[in-house]
């Protein structure tokens, strides 16, 4: 291979694009070895060097050392490394006319560091799989890589394009704001400038390095990649190939040479093979000279002139192995040999007795009478007893013979532990002796000079340690330097980085509650649909059936595997409340899938823009105090994490004068002694509890028995009340919040005994027969034209609202939008209820006004609560929209219609002991008469 002038790749022309690559390949070495676009901007850094005068930058290219290797051949080998533009890698190969690279460097999660213990030029690549280590000629050359590699990394994390979250419609932003437009503007502040910007190394980096010699190795199969060998033998085909050329061409010129090897290696690039399949080197090579179209005898000469790298390696390593082999074979003889020998001592004693058994059995035959053979067999028998005898004095002499054997083998180990010791002690002497004997001599070459003689190196020594120091101090100091710069970049690099994730998220909440109300939407009109044509026997009513059919199959389950971690919707929310209501009617799933899907949406839109600064509220929050922000913030809706420890303040308000240590244990074991005469209510009542919610389905739930001992408990403290239906729904909603038993109860006394007013839950429940005329009075003044289209249809609203007062709400709203008002509730009181009651009408105002039949409004009323999914747009309406009404105002109400109603209550008593009377007299009079005929009958009785 001809090693004269090097073939430079020529830079491209700018309006030239480069070539792509093939699939599974490296981009071509002319955009490998640092090409870049003139139009590529390096403002985000400080540029180490200004461009050249023609506008093109310097291509980042060089040989460098990197280590490498194993077992014997691992050490410094030299690469080419080129930077390549597109990817941000930084790849290498064995010289810089190589057409594939043997590696790459992934630059973009990078980082970059250098060691002032290390040798000089030394740094390192740290990637998250592997480290790199390289070593440059001299220190400048050193800095300059590390430079141009900040640089790269930086320019390419920086030109990463930026992200746009547009397409929200207004409705679909909470409070109708307006479309969201989010971009991620990158910090393009130029970066603090650590260190002084280092000048390009004349002849050490960029093209002009391709022209220089390749640094010279000790030997030349050192330097070959045995891990890639495949794309050595490419490479070296390709060299062999390019230089035939070359001379069969002629002269050239340095540029001519340039612009042929560009386009060689563009032509060649397809040609890599995968470095792994060291065991298919044979099929490739052919494989790639068939490509090529060399003939035979030039693969041959190729073959021989490659081979002459690995033949002194694997020379020495050949006869080795030769020699072991012999060796291991006159081993296996010697064996075979020893073996032999033993099969024909026992073939010999086989003949031997086989013999001996032939002489018995002839003396016998020839015995002439039966007396001799008599005798032969017992003189037979008698051997072999005297032979087993024996047999068994040779088995005990064999075990006494093992057992002195062993005891022999113990006392050799522990000699030769013994002479081992005393060979380690020998040992040391002598190298003590060694040691001593170094010293005499050297003292006797060099005697030590006497305490009033002065050497004049010692003058020289302090000055040179002070150099040597100062240099210590500029080597450390450029080392700070460089590392401040590669923190700082680093640090803006993951600041971006985090902010494209965070914008990507949010982009993703939008798509999805997008897409949320496109399928709601699109519900809603297949509900229409089937209100519009309920009997429909066509192919329309066949595709319609069709669609409801499919609609209905999809989950809200697989909308949690999707969503992301912003606000999941599941089948139960963490309370454990069913987030799809259980409509029993067929034709009311199509609704519970639009409501679930709308709530998903309202959850996603609310996150960001009004969840999330409120749970940093929340949180800045230390000590509880009543305040007109912590006012503000309980209506919007206290956080899941805040809930229990707001809870239990806002109930210690109210009921610290009550309150004792162990009262809920003395009412227990009182309910332990003695029966209430309203356990056996209570124990109908625990099964009907909160059917919507997965904690109270079970009657083994362990919910079932703390709401039975709560509520009994509470009918020993309150015997006025005892029970009444609907406490075992207050009750079950303290407990899913607050989970103590005591704290339960004791939110129970604090609605029934200090929140609710007197009476409220009596058996007469005279004062929540009150707020509902107070109620209706109050939808007369803020909604007058609801009520008179529910006076004109003879709508009696107490029917639907007094268990929304006697309950708060529970079972008619869904579980968010009901914890939010339960927060208000608890903090101001029954007029909340109030405020909710009015907010809802006016929710679904439009809705019932289209409603023009009673049956219809009826039906409406039983479900259009919990058709309410947007707990924002209910909450401001309950405390923005409607006017404010003081608790002076509900009170006086209050007292009028207690009043009025009971007026009524003493009319109804006065009627009713009037009728009592009326019945009497007559029951009376009828007797008189019967006793009256039964006297005459039995007076005319003979």
């Amino acid at each position: 291979m001809e090693e004269g002038i090097p073939k430079e790749p020529g830079p491209p022309a700018p309006h030239e694009a480069s070539p792509e690559p093939e699939s599974g390949h490296d981009p071509t070495l002319a955009a490998e070895k640092g090409a870049a676009s003139p139009n590529d901007s390096e403002a985000a850094l400080p540029k180490p060097e200004k461009e050249a005068k023609n506008g093109a930058p310097k291509k980042l290219c060089g040989y460098l050392l990197k280590f490498g290797g194993k077992g014997p051949i691992k050490g410094w080998k030299s690469r080419w490394f080129f930077y390549e533009e597109r990817k941000c890698h930084l790849n290498y190969s064995r010289t810089a006319q190589d057409a594939n690279p043997l590696g790459s460097i992934d630059l973009a999660t990078a980082t970059f560091d250098c060691k002032v213990e290390a040798e000089e030029g030394t740094f390192e690549i740290k990637t998250p799989n592997r480290v790199f280590t390289l070593k440059a000629v001299n220190k400048q050359t050193m800095m300059y890589w590390l430079q141009q590699l900040q640089l790269k990394r930086w320019k390419y994390n920086n030109n990463q394009p930026g992200i746009l979250v547009s397409g929200i419609t207004d409705e679909a932003l909470p409070g109708n704001a307006s479309p969201l437009h989010i971009t991620l503007e990158l910090d393009n502040a130029e970066t603090d400038e650590f260190f002084c910007p280092m000048k390009t190394p004349p002849g050490l980096v960029g093209i002009a390095a391709a022209s220089q010699p390749v640094p010279e190795m000790p030997t030349t199969l050192q330097n070959i990649s045995l891990k890639h060998l495949g794309t050595e033998i490419q490479n070296t085909v390709h060299n062999i190939c390019s230089n035939k050329q070359s001379k069969g061409n002629g002269r050239v010129s340095q540029g001519d040479e340039s612009h042929k090897f560009g386009e060689n290696q563009n032509e060649e690039h397809h040609l890599q093979a995968d470095p792994g399949l060291n065991g298919k080197e044979t099929e490739e090579h052919s494989r790639l000279t068939q490509k090529l179209g060399l003939t035979a005898n030039f693969i041959q000469r190729a073959k021989k002139q490659n081979s002459n790298f690995f033949a002194e390696g694997f020379h020495e390593k050949h006869i080795q192995d030769k020699v072991r082999t012999l060796e291991q074979q006159v081993l296996r003889l010697t064996e075979d040999l020893k073996s032999q020998k033993q099969l024909v001592k026992i073939l010999h004693k086989a003949l031997e007795a086989a013999q001996q058994e032939k002489r018995a059995c002839s003396s016998y035959l020839t015995a002439a009478e039966d007396q001799d053979r008599l005798e032969l067999v017992r003189h037979k028998v008698r051997q072999i007893a005297e032979l087993k005898k024996h047999v068994e004095s040779l088995q005990q002499d064999k075990k006494a013979l093992e057992e002195t054997l062993g005891l022999r083998e113990e006392h050799i180990k522990e000699l030769q532990q013994h002479v081992q010791l005393l060979m380690d002690k020998n040992h040391a002497k002598q190298q003590v002796i060694f040691k001593l004997t170094e010293k005499v001599t050297k003292d006797f070459m060099d005697p030590p000079k006497m305490e009033d003689e002065l050497d004049p190196g010692t003058f020289l020594n302090p000055q040179e340690k002070v150099e040597h120091l100062k240099d210590d101090i500029e080597a450390y100091k450029t080392q700070n330097r460089f590392l401040n710069s590669e923190i700082h970049q680093v640090t803006k690099i993951w600041r971006n980085a985090a902010e494209k994730e965070k914008l990507l998220l949010m982009k993703c909440a939008y798509l999805q509650a997008k897409n949320c109300q496109i399928e709601s939407k699109y519900l809603s009109v297949l509900r229409k649909l089937q209100d519009t044509l309920p009997s429909e026997d066509g192919k329309s009513g066949e595709l319609l059936k069709k669609l409801i059919h499919e609609a209905l199959q999809w989950d809200v389950k697989e909308g949690a595997a999707d969503s992301m971690k912003l606000n999941p919707i599941s089948e139960y929310d963490n309370y454990g409340f069913m987030t799809v209501p259980d409509y029993e009617v067929e034709d009311l799933k199509l609704l519970a899938k639009i409501q679930a899907l709308e709530i998903r949406s309202n959850n996603l839109l609310n996150h960001e823009a009004v969840e999330k600064p409120l749970r940093e509220k929340w949180n800045s929050i230390g000590e509880l105090t009543p305040s007109a922000e912590l006012k503000h913030l309980i209506r919007s809706g206290i956080p899941p994490e805040h809930r229990q420890r707001v809870w239990k303040w806002m109930i210690s308000l109210r009921v610290r004068s009550m309150q004792s240590p162990h009262h809920y244990n003395f009412l227990l074991e009182k309910c332990e002694t003695m029966e209430h005469p309203a356990s056996r209510q209570i124990e109908l009542d625990l099964t009907r509890t909160l059917t919507n919610n997965k904690h109270f389905t079970s009657p083994t739930s362990k919910f079932i028995s703390k709401l039975r001992r709560v509520l009994l408990a509470f009918s020993w403290q309150n015997p006025t009340i005892g029970y009444c239906q609907g406490l075992n729904r207050l009750a079950a909603i303290a407990l899913l919040i607050l989970e103590e038993e005591e704290s339960a109860f004791w939110c129970l006394v604090c609605i029934v005994e200090t929140i609710m007013p007197e009476e409220y839950y009596s058996k007469t429940l005279i004062a929540s027969q009150v707020d509902q005329r107070v109620l209706q009075d109050f939808l007369s003044e803020k909604l007058p034209k609801l009520m008179a289209h529910l006076e004109q249809h003879k709508i009696d609203l107490s029917l639907i609202t007094f268990n929304w007062f006697l309950v708060i709400f529970v079972d008619n709203l869904i579980s968010d939008i009901l914890l939010r008002v339960w927060d208000a509730f608890l903090y101001e009181g029954i007029k909340v209820i109030f405020r909710y009651a009015l907010a809802i009408f006016k929710y679904n105002e439009e809705a019932i006004l289209r409603i023009h039949d009673s049956l219809e409004i009826y039906q409406y009323f039983q479900i259009f609560t919990k058709t309410i999914c947007d707990g924002r747009k209910l909450m401001n309406i309950a405390f923005t929209d409607m006017n404010p009404f003081p608790m002076k105002q509900l009170r006086n109400r209050r007292a009028v219609h207690r009043e009025k109603l009971e007026a009524e209550l003493q009319e109804l008593e006065h009627i009713k002991a009037i009728f009592l009377r009326e019945k009497a007299m007559k029951i009376e009079s009828l007797e008189d008469a019967t006793s009256e005929d039964e006297e005459e009958a039995y007076a005319g009785v003979p």
